[in-house]
């Protein structure tokens, strides 16, 4: 009998993990953003939008910065199913060249609780 059960949660593992991914609540349009070549003291001003997937409001509990020089602004009010939210990211343009910084998105989704978000670019002296 204890080799019944054990097989039977084998078999069925798959299962569960393939319907915990199909699940997701949070999907990003985009996980990275490419600022390009952008000109000192310019904007550095860019936008994550997503979108809750999933039957639940989701939570955006925290959002942080791998550097003091990007300041990350999460929604304060749940996001309905269906619904869009944004991650607005300002990176300080008076830094010059280049830069690749990482953005940690902490969520209540039981499947992605932490998303991983990246920006890059370089920035040039004004001519």
């Amino acid at each position: 009998m204890k080799y019944f059960i054990l097989l039977a949660i084998i078999a069925l593992s798959p299962t569960y993990v393939l319907a915990q991914e199909a699940n997701s609540q949070i999907k990003f349009q985009t996980e990275s953003i490419d600022y390009g070549s952008i000109e000192k003291g310019s904007t550095g001003l860019r936008v994550f939008i997503f979108e809750n997937k999933g039957d639940a409001p989701l939570v955006i509990t925290n959002v942080k910065s791998s550097c003091g020089c990007t300041i990350p602004k999460k929604p304060e009010a749940p996001i309905a199913p269906g619904e869009k939210g944004e991650i607005q990211v300002n990176y300080d343009t008076n830094r010059l060249g280049v830069f690749r910084k990482t953005i940690t998105v902490s969520t209540n989704d039981p499947t992605s609780p932490i998303v991983a978000l990246k920006i890059g670019g370089t920035v040039l002296a004004k001519e």
